[in-house]
């Protein structure tokens, strides 16, 4: 499963990085205010660090629009990915953009039908809220597994599940058992991986007992 990085912070993706654990990037309009930078050049700094799928979100949400805010967003590099919503005219940009070869992430996905009709327009990347489901007191998870599922049974669908609104480690642990192709989790997240008690505690050993030799490797 390939992990992807949902911030705008430069500072952080770029840690991150450096450690392999980004495959790629995802943003929002909400993320990128955050920043106090040009949007455009928030992006094009992004793609500098990272090699992968950088999805940048249009604002509009009528189709003409839509499509002129993705022409500039696509020029910035190679690896932009058009980020658009889940709605009739969301799709219709959705189809253009990739009959041209540009990737798409179509957001905003809260059931196994919308996903549905992603994969019919094309869409490279779909992007299920676990997290926002979860608060509403439905099983997110669920329609994780049962997108990937729908998927699985048609070789036409090419489209990639990207778990978003990841709040927790064991929502990516899930995401990876289930099969989802790509998640997408803030930085605090990803970094809860490595934590565990006992990873900590035998590390304390380990340090406590090779102090005791009064050895040094250099």
């Amino acid at each position: 499963m390939k992990f992807f990085v949902d911030t705008a912070d430069f500072n952080e993706i770029k840690d991150l990085a450096s450690t392999g654990m980004v495959d790629g990037v995802t943003t929002n309009p909400s993320l990128a205010a955050k920043q106090g930078m040009d949007f455009k050049e928030l992006i094009g700094e992004i793609c500098k660090v990272v090699s992968g799928p950088v999805s940048a979100e249009v604002t509009a949400s009528d189709y003409e629009t839509m499509m002129k805010e993705a022409d500039v967003l696509r020029k910035i590099a190679r690896n932009v990915t058009i980020k658009v919503p889940l709605t009739p005219d969301g799709l219709k940009t959705c189809r253009a953009l990739t009959s041209e070869g540009t990737m798409v992430n179509v957001t905003l996905c809260f059931t196994a039908g919308q996903a549905i009709l992603a994969a019919k327009a094309g869409a490279t990347f779909v992007s299920p809220f676990v997290g926002r489901l979860d608060d509403l007191g439905v099983n997110g998870m669920q329609l994780i597994e049962d997108i990937v599922s729908i998927y699985q049974n048609y070789d036409s669908f090419k489209t990639q599940v990207l778990v978003a609104s990841v709040r927790s480690p064991q929502h990516i642990v899930d995401a990876a058992r289930i099969g989802a192709d790509v998640m997408t989790a803030p930085p605090k997240v990803i970094r809860q991986l490595y934590n565990h008690p006992l990873t900590a505690s035998g590390l304390k050993t380990f340090a406590e007992d090779w102090a005791k030799t009064g050895q040094s490797i250099l």
